[in-house]
């Protein structure tokens, strides 16, 4: 818990915010480097078998109403693509 006099003196809850001017901010890049780069997952694939999965998740849902054990083997098959997945 704060007594709320830190707060006020940084302008969190009582005045109104620093301005900014173009002239004041300035902006540091700073250089990651990434260890083991071949070890990294394919964000493009990842993302693409995601959606492909997430489809058929979708159409296994729809045949709950019409079909138990089509909808059964859908969704075990999307699960099976969430497997491949996480692979990529």
């Amino acid at each position: 818990m704060s007594d709320g006099l830190t707060e006020a003196m940084r302008g969190v809850y009582f005045g109104k915010p620093p301005r900014k001017s173009h002239k004041t901010v300035k902006t540091v890049k700073k250089t990651v480097q990434v260890k083991n780069i071949d070890q990294m997952p394919d964000q493009k694939w990842h993302r693409r078998i995601s959606f492909i999965k997430s489809g058929i998740r979708i159409v296994g849902y729809g045949l709950i109403p019409f079909s138990l054990g089509w909808a059964t083997g859908v969704l075990i098959f999307s699960e099976i693509i969430g497997i491949i997945e996480e692979l990529v």
